[in-house]
């Protein structure tokens, strides 16, 4: 597939909000208030009109361009009552909002997390995907792999699971609530539980634990696109009902200069992020083991590459300079191409929600930061 570069950035607000359309007694109706955040991915396409101005002043500023766009379209809305803004100011209506008011060709998707468990995101064709997350602490081990694989051992996890659903007008209503139900019984067979012991769960794999959670929940979900889990903070799975992908985060703490910058820009002198890195794999699922690539074969594969990035000037690698975050994925890709050919996506963010996303494969959700 063609590959596609993408900017993200986040910007938070604090508003109150009553949703007046919501059903009669759920405590939405009631006055309340949320912590928001709106996350947007865009590509940063040249002005229409040769008079307009470019989003960023110079190359490599791409990303706190876009950041500083988001958080003065945000801006009206903080320390506000939302009611006075929007009629029914609901997650997929604030996404709306913001994106009508970005004023960005490139958008692709625009996200809004209303608690660390819930948000909407409108994709580029302006869908909209309502997305919860749930957590359940469970032991499991995987009886297939080698006896010297940690994963043999019974061990345990903080396992996090968000649930995908697309919101079609005139179709099955969805909210979290309807989410919450028919999670609930699921949650009661995987929490405090060997899944082991449960049947399908025999090879608890992430990748099996989600296709087990789509087989139970989209019957009753038509509208089910994604199920995620988490098997901890930093890897996880997706499945779609036809498809895995799985991703692997790394944190890099790293130098970088952007020597395009202004001689009075504090971005020209060398400063640095703690980062995250985060590699998407794609591969058929492995019958024996149950997955489709083993986490730590990433890590360890990528471990060459991950050494050359942290703790080091990263704009001193070969062909990056000082182009900033864009030529750094990049590089990522040329480097990863013979050790990870699975490989189909990378994000790197330099603060939480603010960085390049760089893909050749299938489109996948957007996860909460």
């Amino acid at each position: 597939m063609a590959e596609r570069l993408l900017y993200a950035a986040s910007a938070t607000f604090e508003s109150a909000r009553r949703i007046d359309g919501a059903v009669a007694g759920q405590r939405l109706r009631r006055l309340h208030g949320h912590s928001f955040q709106a996350r947007l991915r865009s590509a940063i396409v040249p002005p229409a009109r040769e008079a307009a101005a470019p989003l960023a002043p110079f190359r490599g500023a791409e990303i706190d361009a876009l950041r500083e766009r988001l958080q003065d379209c945000v801006a009206p809305l903080d320390y506000q009552l939302l009611n006075e803004h929007l009629a029914s100011p609901t997650d997929e209506n604030l996404a709306r909002w913001i994106r009508a008011r970005i004023g960005l060709d490139g958008t692709d998707t625009l996200g809004i997390q209303s608690t660390r468990c819930q948000g909407v995101d409108l994709d580029a064709s302006d869908c909209a995907y309502l997305w919860k997350r749930y957590q359940f602490e469970s032991a499991h081990r995987l009886p297939n792999v080698a006896p010297s694989h940690k994963c043999g051992r019974m061990h345990g996890h903080g396992f996090a699971v968000i649930l995908h659903a697309e919101v079609t007008p005139g179709a099955q209503t969805i909210d979290g609530e309807l989410l919450d139900r028919l999670w609930h019984p699921l949650q009661q067979l995987l929490h405090h539980a060997c899944l082991n012991d449960i049947p399908g769960l025999e090879n608890p794999t992430s990748e099996r634990i989600a296709s087990w959670i789509w087989e139970r929940i989209r019957p009753q979900l038509p509208a089910l696109r994604w199920v995620t889990v988490y098997e901890t903070a930093t890897c996880g799975a997706h499945f779609d009902g036809a498809s895995y992908r799985i991703w692997k985060e790394l944190g890099l703490d790293s130098a970088v200069r952007l020597q395009n910058a202004p001689a009075d820009d504090g971005r020209r002198r060398i400063h640095g992020h703690s980062y995250r890195l985060r590699l998407h794999l794609a591969a058929p699922l492995d019958m024996i083991y149950g997955w489709t690539i083993d986490f730590g074969d990433v890590q360890e594969l990528f471990a060459p590459i991950f050494a050359r990035l942290d703790h080091q000037p990263l704009h001193e690698l070969p062909d990056v300079a000082d182009a900033g975050t864009a030529a750094i994925v990049r590089w990522v890709r040329w480097q990863a191409a013979g050790s990870l050919p699975q490989l189909e996506r990378i994000d790197l963010y330099e603060t939480p929600g603010c960085g390049v996303i760089l893909s050749w494969g299938q489109e996948l959700p957007a996860l909460p930061v």
